[in-house]
């Protein structure tokens, strides 16, 4: 049985909670917020604190806490030479307080609390600075039903900027696909079907091959037409980036 401490209240420390407490390999000994008020919902369910002075005994220590609140938070933690990981994909190994075992336990994927998440879908990606921490890392990773991958700071930096496009972008882009189909009174999810099977198509494809579309082909009449369609600057610069990007990847 791996025991977890679990500081923070985010999406992250939520979905974390619920796979720890259906796995029965995990007890999750206590759960921490500086503000208890996050925490209510659960107070009938595992032991909450507000103060960082009254952690309880662990075996893992996990920091799901903003990115600025990592190194702060892991220097104000009263123990030493206990397994310290924070959760972020953009925080380095090292921004941890020297005085823990340092890793991270960066979970790939995005989390909105209301969501329904599969772990089985959630890639665990690990780094620590000792080879003994990895171990129980992985075991409590695959405790949960996740993939694992060992991944350094490096990595995982460029991966999180990559989930920025993939993700963060992509869904600022079916916002403004809403916007488009709410102004004329279209129906936005006639597009999910489309939406999925984009999705679906880089599973088996590389996203060069997978590219469809006016700017790859160059397609001037229909683009002209689209931009004129646009009644947001924001939008037709948005489209314009975009095209003159697909249309340099495949040489037109």
């Amino acid at each position: 049985m791996i025991s977890v401490i679990i500081i923070g209240a985010g999406n992250v420390a939520t979905h974390l909670y619920k796979a720890f407490t259906k796995s029965e390999n995990v007890s999750v000994n206590q759960w921490y917020n500086r503000s208890l008020k996050s925490l209510q919902t659960f107070k009938n369910e595992v032991d909450i604190t507000d103060d960082l002075n009254n952690l309880k005994d662990a075996d893992i220590y996990i920091l799901a806490v903003s990115d600025d609140a990592v190194a702060s938070v892991s220097s104000q933690l009263p123990l030493e030479n206990k397994i310290v990981v924070h959760t972020s994909g953009s925080v380095n190994v090292h921004d941890l307080d020297k005085k823990h075992k340092r890793g991270v336990f960066y979970p790939l994927q995005t989390f909105s609390k209301t969501a329904q998440l599969d772990f089985a879908n959630v890639p665990i990606c690990i780094e620590t600075l000792d080879k003994p921490d990895y171990h129980i890392l992985k075991e409590l990773a695959i405790s949960i039903g996740s993939p694992v991958k060992k991944v350094n700071s490096d990595q995982r930096k460029v991966l999180h900027l990559a989930a920025v496009f993939v993700n963060n972008f992509t869904n600022q882009l079916y916002r403004i696909g809403h916007e488009i189909t709410e102004s004329e009174g279209a129906e936005f999810d006639l597009l999910k079907p489309l939406i999925l099977e984009t999705a679906k198509k880089v599973q088996d494809l590389s996203p060069y091959m997978a590219q469809t579309g006016p700017a790859k082909r160059n397609d001037k009449k229909t683009i002209n037409k689209h931009l004129k369609l646009l009644q947001s600057e924001e939008h037709k610069a948005i489209y314009n980036v975009l095209t003159e990007s697909i249309k340099k990847t495949h040489g037109r």
